[in-house]
């Protein structure tokens, strides 16, 4: 049994191995807070501006439907934002390179809540740039430092073994769509 994954409007539609589902975060980090503000959407952070992302391993996710519609926008150029164009969905974050295997998939492109609590455990329960919410968070060290290990040793395999496969990027490791440089807007505006 595969994760699916879908934007809001059905039309971008994919699925994840459950095997490539690793862990869970909530990360408050203020790129993911403007990243919510760009794509303009309802219930893509939480009350305090945190993103629920599943930390997944990109070879093992395809797109089944609707790949026609998938964009790509970064802030710096190292970290690549995609989303679906005919809804304005986030479906994920991945490294500019295809050799580091992490995607960061968002939580609420999961079709199975059940699913994803079943895979990586409830939400919250580890915490990224807490120090950047817009209200109270628990820090969670041991937690986040766990998180940290599982994905580092993941990223650390797939180059050892030389997987770059990504259904993010061409055979020649380009990324499926020309990134659309984006500027943050000001730290200071608070997600809604």
């Amino acid at each position: 049994m595969t994760v699916r994954i879908q934007c809001r409007c059905g039309t971008v539609q994919g699925e994840i191995e459950p095997s490539g589902v690793y862990a869970r975060l909530t990360c408050y980090c203020r790129d993911c807070q403007a990243w919510a503000r760009w794509l303009g959407g309802p219930g893509l952070v939480d009350d305090r501006g945190g993103s629920d992302v599943l930390a997944v391993v990109p070879a093992q996710m395809r797109f089944t439907r609707g790949l026609e519609q998938l964009r790509c926008a970064t802030f710096s150029g190292r970290v690549l934002r995609w989303y679906a164009a005919c809804c304005r969905s986030p479906l994920a974050n991945t490294a500019a390179d295809p050799k580091v295997q992490y995607a960061g998939v968002l939580a609420t492109a999961v079709v199975s809540p059940a699913e994803v609590q079943a895979l990586a455990g409830p939400p919250g329960r580890v915490v990224a740039n807490h120090k950047s919410a817009t209200g109270p968070v628990r820090a969670t060290p041991l937690a986040l430092a766990g998180a940290v290990v599982q994905v580092g040793s993941r990223i650390i395999g797939g180059r050892l073994r030389g997987v770059r496969r990504s259904p993010f990027f061409d055979d020649a490791g380009q990324p499926l769509r020309v990134p659309e440089r984006i500027s943050p807007p000001p730290a200071a505006e608070a997600v809604r």
